[in-house]
């Protein structure tokens, strides 16, 4: 090979790699282009108090967990989980506008859920954490109705009466 095939063969391989270089920083450029600046969203502080249903003392080490809700109501991956202080508070900074998807759970309670919209710049939000209920069973005696009066023994039947 010449020298001047060699540095023809040389130009061509700078010039392909100079035009990858730039259609490579042009395809980045588009993604970010597309892509909302997560700077920009507004954000909330949200402040979670943990207590009981019965006499509203404060759940201490319940996990809060928080879940970004999409516009179909379908719960987005990931996440994140918060534990409650002795207080039973748990806060978090950063949390963008729109539907949250909030689960509480306790050693001793009932797992609680619940969708919010998140609106404002702070939010105040208090759960109230319910005992375990017994479980229904069919097995079990059950009024047809619960305001129905309770049954009643049948008539005794008449000792009068003849037989056909």
């Amino acid at each position: 090979m010449t020298g001047s095939a060699r540095l023809h063969k040389m130009a061509r391989m700078k010039k392909i790699f100079v035009t990858g270089v730039v259609l490579a920083m042009l395809a980045t450029a588009g993604t970010a282009v597309g892509q909302k600046d997560k700077d920009e969203e507004p954000t909330s502080f949200l402040y979670f108090l943990v207590i009981r249903d019965e006499n509203g003392k404060p759940v201490r080490n319940a996990a809060v967990i928080m879940h970004a809700v999409n516009e179909k109501g379908k719960q987005g991956r990931g996440g994140m989980e918060l534990k409650t202080d002795p207080e039973g508070k748990a806060n978090f900074d950063g949390i963008p506008y729109g539907k949250l998807r909030v689960q509480v759970l306790a050693t001793g309670f009932q797992t609680f859920g619940e969708d919010y919209d998140v609106d404002k710049a702070k939010m105040d939000i208090t759960i109230k954490l319910k005992r375990p209920q017994g479980q229904y069973s069919v097995y079990d005696d059950h009024p047809k109705d619960a305001g129905a009066p309770p049954k009643q023994d049948p008539p005794p039947p008449d000792t009068n009466k003849k037989p056909n």
